[in-house]
């Protein structure tokens, strides 16, 4: 085989993917290289852009470092480009810091985020689709919410602490579900109401979600609107103002944050590159994912538009069509580089998942089974997990799994915060419950009833999560009268164990996690009252 460069551009979904099998069937072939070409040095998990927006987790938590992505895969090279144009004729790829040779090019430059033009929104409105976006979006959130606290003019104040998303699409309906899940938070460290801060879902058509089946998504909203989220149907926008928008049935609505949702299209740089176009700028492939009018290029995910049915719309625009094409893409790659048949597109749609913050959510899997809550949200975690599998990534594997589940703040993971962790209190879960177990179980027979009475309430409190530092405390007490009573070879880990578990190991599957946050709340408000973000004479 004369020696085959293979090039991806864009390390999105199905650029990851296809690179992934790309360098595993060629790894034993030395004439075959493949170049990952992207404008930055990592992958960006764009369909968890909304908990970054809105602050469930790390700013990086998204991030995969390609190094890390590609590090065992030898015949991978790395470049960090920004691609301007393709010589069809010679067979170069320019960028603005080189020049690529290719025999194939997989071309998976995405989407963005689509205005149709609609004024303002450039200039006043956020929009959610790449890692610097969602960065923006929740330090400015943070900012109109600090403003908002302390602002004295009742209109500017509501327009302050109000919240908008158009669209009710995916990204749209996630993304006012983890604004939600963040407002109480939020309004607790500016020191405001939470019911101050108002959330509104704005969606031109009838009914929202429709990308989800109607039974799955009148869940979906019947739990955003008991959640206080005004859904606002049958409305458009046609003008985006600092602090207000236009709509179209005439009136205007008071908003500092406007979030556009309501539409994709292709990366700006399809025009550049000269290959036949279809609707919203994406580009026309066939069946096998081949560009219509340039052999050897092949194009997949958000970009690509393969019209199966003739109704101009393509597939879905969605991570299981954006592997699907890049799974085509690679087989016939291969069928190519091997003189073979090349194969058809087939899709490949598991379900449709919608997360409405950590905590619930809305799923219909394999076209069979609607699941709600706990287990829509599970489901999700597990198809995010799989991701991380089938890219052979299990360093990303473990970084999500502490991201969601260990290190989350103010309980906004799908255990409602009893798994999260600062410190290791999760770990003496076990260790609590069997040393309380353990003292219910002492009975020796010269000790008073008292101290066994004592030992009982100990072991019940353990075991049950309650007041488990003071709990902790008196067991340690206990423990070194039952050893100067001669017992210290027998429960002589008593008194160790019971300092272990004054970590606050009650608050991971105990009642701690709400009896002493309780506590501590009012003993606060008897001590200073009800803290506010403004303050009038006579502490009012």
């Amino acid at each position: 085989m004369a020696k085959k460069n293979i090039v991806i551009i864009g390390a999105g979904f199905s650029g990851v993917y296809a690179t992934k099998k790309l360098a595993k069937h060629f790894k034993s072939n030395p004439d075959v290289s493949i170049t990952l070409i992207d404008k930055h040095s990592y992958f960006t998990y764009l369909t968890e852009l909304h908990e970054v927006a809105a602050e469930r987790v790390p700013e990086n938590a998204i991030q995969y470092d390609l190094q890390r992505l590609f590090f065992n895969q030898k015949n991978v090279h790395l470049i960090t480009d920004t691609i301007t144009t393709i010589d069809y004729k010679k067979r170069i790829i320019a960028g603005k810091n080189g020049q690529y040779p290719y025999d194939y090019v997989v071309l998976g430059i995405g989407s963005e985020p689509n205005d149709f033009g609609t004024p303002g929104v450039k200039e006043y409105g956020f929009t959610l689709g790449s890692w610097e976006q969602a960065i923006k979006l929740k330090n400015h959130i943070r900012k109109a919410v600090l403003n908002g606290s302390i602002e004295q003019d009742p209109e500017k104040r509501a327009s302050l602490l109000s919240i908008a998303v158009v669209g009710s699409g995916f990204t749209g309906t996630e993304t006012i579900g983890e604004i939600c899940d963040w407002k109480n938070s939020l309004a607790h460290e500016y020191k405001i109401d939470p019911s101050e801060i108002k959330l509104s879902l704005i969606e031109m058509a009838p009914t929202i979600m429709n990308m989800m089946d109607r039974k799955d998504a009148d869940k979906a909203e019947n739990y955003m609107i008991k959640k206080g989220i005004n859904i606002m149907k049958n409305t458009g926008v046609i003008g985006v103002h600092d602090g207000y928008i236009d709509l179209k049935n005439g009136n205007s609505f008071k908003t500092s944050t406007l979030i556009w949702t309501a539409g994709v299209k292709a990366n700006s740089i399809t025009s550049k590159l000269g290959l036949e176009l279809s609707r919203s700028g994406r580009i026309a492939v066939n069946e096998t994912m081949e560009s219509k009018s340039q052999d050897n290029i092949f194009v997949v995910g958000d970009v690509s538009l393969y019209d199966a049915d003739g109704s101009g719309k393509g597939e879905p625009q969605i991570v299981q069509g954006a592997e699907a094409s890049a799974q085509t893409a690679v087989t016939n790659i291969i069928a190519k580089c091997n003189s073979k048949p090349m194969v058809p597109y087939k899709a490949n749609y598991q379900g449709f998942m919608v997360s409405l913050g950590s905590t619930y959510g809305v799923a219909f899997i394999l076209n069979k089974f609607h699941l709600s809550g706990f287990f829509a949200i599970a489901m999700k975690h597990i198809v995010n997990l799989m991701y991380c599998i089938q890219i052979f990534s299990g360093y990303y594997l473990i970084q999500y799994m502490l991201h969601e589940f260990f290190r989350t703040k103010n309980n906004r993971n799908l255990m409602f915060g009893h798994i999260s962790r600062s410190g290791n209190v999760l770990w003496t879960v076990p260790l609590r419950v069997f040393l309380g177990i353990s003292l219910i179980g002492i009975n020796f027979a010269n000790i008073s009833s008292i101290l066994k009475i004592l030992l009982t309430i100990c072991g019940t409190f353990l075991i049950v999560g309650l007041f488990t530092c003071t709990t902790g405390f008196i067991t340690f007490i206990l423990g070194i009268i039952l050893c100067s009573n001669g017992y210290a070879n027998t429960i002589g880990w008593i008194i160790p164990t019971s300092l272990a578990c004054m970590n606050g190991s009650g608050r991971s599957f105990g009642l701690d996690k709400w009896i002493v946050p309780y506590i501590q709340k009012k003993l606060g408000k008897m001590r200073y009252g009800n803290v506010k973000s403004i303050y009038k004479s006579n502490h009012n």
